[in-house]
């Protein structure tokens, strides 16, 4: 009898690669009555670059084992998830996560809490050695008198945010219990730190990371952890550039004990910048000089917003546009569809018949995407994390306007480019800087006078009366593309006034959150500000473009300024809405032809104009990889 012969594992190479990949790659499975069909690509090994290590945010500190298991074991069996009296504990079941408030409760709607009225239940008896415990050892001065705690399940995230000022005092306890989370903590100058907190760990914000530093979860069911001894320092915050010092984590259920303590008095710290108690608004962005200075206008106008406001956003984008979906159900079956800057996904079912994936630089965005049942992943548009000539088609609706230097929206083209196979085509629309064109007004102006139109931008809403293209050539047009001469201050951005004819390529767009639209989700240490309804969306079963998709409503924004009264019961009332501010680089008539023709290897099939937008479809030369 022969011994069995140990397993080994196939050699890891570009050969063996290419060989799986031309057996496995479109071959089909039967799973019981299913069949599935294998998808499969590669990419060589990538260089890394030199470990360094990430500081934790300034006034951050992580625990870790601050309490037992049997205290753990003692704090959740405390919270009564089963309990409907939401008038002791205040139990909601949000839209991403289950939450009860004890002692006073977070008022969803206004972003604070209701420091008249506090709750029958306060903070349970459970709960107070492991506070005095917290006390003794300094971690914060006062006991707290409020608690959240929340529970979320896998794949469950928080949007970034800051916890509001006026809310709560300076130290913020958030104890990690059930499972592991990886946090990220970004700075207004875009310094991103990944926190793991595993379970039993308290984390303790002060300073410059409870007041000035966004904090939030991307919504995923596995996490990229350090693969080390769980007691180094390596555990708490991530080595850049070290994949063989990285694992993957599979989250599970992970409920975590917020711990404050009510204001009473205006905050007086000292980041007024980001203080809503001292009336914080930040000066104009100047348009930026460098790729850096780029990078940060682009974190501060662009994706902090749209994470913000991500909810609202998806609720006035409902119906795709009857030409995007021509192109998208002109696709042959089997087509692998790329949709880079994918909002909420109202394009990725479309078709059906196609391989669709998309992806978002706002993780609120994208977690909207998955509920949907829409394959997407959080990516920069620069930085695809696909393999190149992987797709038979790509679609940039909306998003190349956001990139505020012409090196950067160039290379959005390019990296559109790079992802199509030979043949391949791209459709990109852009706003477009002539909002009446060949005597017709676009929906962007005509909708002047209509309730609640200030949030209205031709490139993602609705519209069923899109011009016809017009065929001009792109050399044509991109002889017609002349700068708009700037009337704003050198180097200063202005606020556009919504509805109006634009009279500058480079703005800022408010959006505008109105009453009835404010209600948000809050944690004080992984708070997101996304409310609680239902998504009804369906993807679609035929080729026929879809009229609506159901959505979410609007939620309220952390990094936005917001007055409160003195009146608690009418606080919602008076408060004014949030206002946000967009960056957008609007295009002149053949400047977006200009841009993608100095990309190699590429030909604009087709260019016109759409309901405000300028549009263009390329199509890679068959020759170029």
């Amino acid at each position: 009898m022969k011994a069995s012969q140990p397993h080994r594992s196939p050699p890891r190479s570009e050969e063996s690669a290419q060989k799986a990949h031309v057996h496995l790659n479109g071959q089909k499975l039967q799973c019981a009555e299913n069949s599935v069909t294998l998808y499969l690509s590669y990419v060589h090994s990538v260089t890394c670059e030199e470990d360094t290590s990430v500081s934790l945010p300034e006034g951050l500190t992580l625990v870790e084992d601050f309490v037992s298991q049997e205290e753990e074991d003692l704090l959740l069996a405390a919270v009564d998830w089963s309990s409907t009296n939401d008038d002791v504990s205040a139990q909601k079941s949000l839209k991403h996560r289950k939450v009860k408030h004890y002692g006073f409760e977070f008022r969803y709607d206004t972003n604070n809490v209701d420091k008249d009225q506090p709750l029958a239940s306060g903070i349970p008896q459970e709960c107070l050695p492991v506070l005095e415990r917290c006390v003794k050892k300094r971690h914060i001065n006062i006991m707290p008198d409020q608690l959240t705690v929340n529970q979320y399940e896998s794949g469950q995230g928080i949007p970034p945010h800051v916890d509001t000022h006026s809310a709560f005092e300076d130290t913020i306890l958030s104890l990690s219990l059930g499972a592991r989370t990886v946090m990220e903590f970004r700075h207004p100058d875009g310094r991103l730190v990944p926190v793991v907190l595993p379970p039993q760990s308290l984390l303790v914000m002060k300073g410059g990371s409870r007041y000035l530093w966004t904090h939030g979860i991307t919504p995923r069911k596995y996490d990229m952890v350090p693969a080390c001894d769980p007691q180094s320092p390596a555990h708490k915050t991530a080595e850049v550039g070290t994949p063989s010092n990285l694992t993957l984590s599979k989250r599970g259920t992970r409920t975590s004990f917020t711990f404050r303590k009510i204001r009473h008095k205006p905050c007086d710290c000292a980041f007024s910048s980001a203080c809503d108690s001292q009336g914080a608004t930040p000066p104009p962005p100047l348009l930026p000089c460098s790729h850096a200075d780029a990078a940060l206008l682009e974190e501060e106008y662009v994706h902090r917003v749209y994470d913000a406001i991500a909810s609202h956003f998806s609720s006035t984008r409902h119906s795709p546009w009857p030409r995007v979906c021509h192109f998208l159900t002109s696709l042959p079956a089997g087509s692998v569809l790329a949709d880079v800057g994918c909002g909420n996904g109202k394009y990725l079912g479309v078709n059906p018949d196609v391989i669709a994936v998309g992806c978002d630089r706002s993780s609120a965005l994208v977690q909207i995407c998955a509920e949907r049942g829409f394959q997407a992943f959080v990516s920069d548009a620069l930085s695809v994390p696909l393999q190149t000539a992987s797709c038979d088609a790509c679609i940039s609706i909306a998003v190349i306007h956001h990139f505020s230097t012409q090196d950067r929206r160039l290379a959005a083209v390019r990296e559109l480019v790079r992802l199509l196979k030979p043949g391949g085509r791209a459709l990109i629309y852009v706003w477009a800087f002539e909002q009446e064109y060949n005597k017709q007004r676009s929906k962007y102006l005509k909708d002047e006078n209509k309730e609640g139109s200030e949030n209205h931008s031709p490139t993602k809403n609705t519209s069923e009366d899109s011009q016809e293209p017009h065929g001009k050539s792109s050399r044509h047009l991109e002889d017609d593309y002349r700068p708009v001469d700037k009337i704003q201050d050198v180097g200063k951005l202005s606020v556009h006034t919504n509805r109006t004819a634009f009279n500058t390529q480079d703005l800022l767009v408010p959006w505008h959150l109105k009453e009835g639209k404010r209600r948000g989700e809050e944690e004080p240490v992984e708070t997101g500000k996304k409310d609680k309804t239902k998504d009804g969306s369906k993807k679609t079963s035929g080729k026929s473009c879809p009229t609506t998709i159901k959505d979410s409503k609007p939620i309220p924004s952390i990094s936005t300024t917001q007055t409160s009264t003195e009146k608690p019961k009418s606080e919602s009332e008076n408060s004014p809405a949030p206002v946000f501010h967009r960056y957008y680089h609007v295009f002149q008539q053949g400047e977006l032809e200009q841009l993608c023709c100095q990309v190699a290897g590429i030909k604009v099939q087709i260019s016109y104009h759409d309901q405000g937008n300028w549009c263009v479809i390329l199509e890679k030369d068959e020759l170029i990889m």
